[in-house]
């Protein structure tokens, strides 16, 4: 009798270490809720705001990428400092920076003091994304961490459902002013709600820090897949709402609202798929659907097409980045998950801001479709790539 209440009590116990849905998880999902909604508002108005302050193709890139390169120069930093000052200090910093950043862009009369609050803003989203990141990373049983992050990516997906559709709704009713301030004013909300997390410690720092240690190691071949595979969102956050007005096309605000839809439901089956059969049996499937939906953003004969490549597209992302994301915290040490999200999320960054730097000279030169072509070339470059490393990795397991 006895052993049987021990062993029930013990199962118990188990079932508790291993649930998901904790308090503190549901918090950081909503905090991430609300900062995403915030930055996802800005992605698709920022371009119309630098038209509207007199800025060509090129500045449109330059202005959208350079916020990313901002936020990949501080991730290092981020990654030593969530192990060193604790979770809550990064991610509150990141939150404050991101609010006042943002808030600031309505007020902001020339391009070269919005590229200056661009900058500020990055740093702030450098500091919370890698944060938030983690900080879930802590939150999920081990044994489901890939559903986990599944179920995390969700809160920035619901924003991104609602994100870019909202704020291009909000750019024909509100200043551009009124508009900066509400995504600030998400963003003062996501600070509220996180700052009653109950984080984990800071653990005393036992080795002395390397001075260039800005990345970890275990988390490069993840991150360097999604690398080539976010380049694609330089493509369609600053040149897809001037591409499909310049065609005719209307619907935008529908793709982002069909893809972020098709994003929530590959992340429900995605992270499960990852934790039980591993990156094999997602990353392909879920490359080739980009590189499909990237084909027909190049051609473009309708709006149909239009809403069948976002369809495709967040089938696509919402496969690879929750199992790579997971692929590259599973392999670093535990007192290393800090700079294995911040290396994964550097190269994030680096994607996105080369994205956009490089699509606005393609679309200066050689038109918008050109751009699309060029983004499917990309993602068939990872698949090339993960079939190397998948190559390295069976050899060297037979070695």
């Amino acid at each position: 009798m006895n052993s049987g209440s021990h062993s029930g009590s013990a199962s118990t116990q188990q079932m508790q270490s291993e649930k998901i849905w904790t308090r503190d998880f549901v918090l950081i999902c909503l905090s991430n809720f609300f900062i995403f909604l915030g930055f996802q508002m800005t992605l698709p108005t920022i371009p119309l705001f630098v038209e509207e302050l007199g800025g060509n193709d090129q500045l449109i890139g330059i202005v959208v990428g350079i916020f990313t390169f901002s936020a990949l120069l501080l991730r290092p930093y981020a990654g030593h400092a969530l192990e060193s000052k604790g979770r809550r200090f990064v991610y509150l910093t990141g939150l404050g920076i991101f609010v006042l950043s943002v808030g600031s862009f309505g007020f902001v009369k020339s391009l070269v003091f919005l590229f200056i609050m661009r900058i500020i803003q990055g740093l702030g989203w450098g500091f919370s994304t890698t944060a938030s990141g983690t900080i879930a990373t802590d939150l999920i049983p081990a044994k489901r961490r890939g559903e986990g992050m599944g179920y995390y990516g969700l809160s920035g997906n619901l924003a991104l459902a609602f994100g870019p559709t909202l704020g291009l709704a909000l750019v024909g009713v509100v200043s551009f002013t009124q508009l900066f301030l509400i995504c600030a004013i998400l963003g003062l909300a996501a600070f509220f709600l996180s700052s009653t997390i109950r984080y984990k410690k800071a653990e005393p720092q036992t080795a002395q820090l390397k001075k260039w240690d800005i990345y970890e190691k275990s988390a490069l071949p993840p991150s360097m897949l999604l690398f080539f595979i976010t380049v694609t969102f330089g493509g369609i956050a600053s040149f897809l709402p001037l591409y499909s007005a310049q065609k005719g096309i209307s619907g935008i605000q529908w793709y982002f609202l069909l893809y972020a839809l098709a994003l929530l439901v590959s992340r429900t089956f995605a992270g499960k798929l990852y934790d039980r059969k591993g990156h094999q049996a997602v990353f392909i499937p879920g490359a080739i659907l980009i590189i499909i939906s990237m084909i027909l953003l190049s051609w473009l004969p309708n709006s149909l097409f239009l809403y069948i490549a976002a369809i495709l597209y967040g089938l696509g992302f919402g496969t690879v980045q929750p199992a790579l994301q997971a692929w590259s915290v599973k392999e670093a040490p535990a007192n290393r998950r800090g700079m294995a999200n911040a290396t994964f999320f550097s190269f994030f960054d680096l994607g996105v801001g080369i994205g956009a730097i490089m699509f606005g000279q393609i679309a200066h030169w050689f038109g918008y479709s050109t751009i699309y072509a060029v983004a499917a070339g990309s993602v068939f470059c990872s698949v090339l790539l993960y079939l190397g490393i998948l190559s390295k990795y069976r050899k060297m397991q037979r070695a």
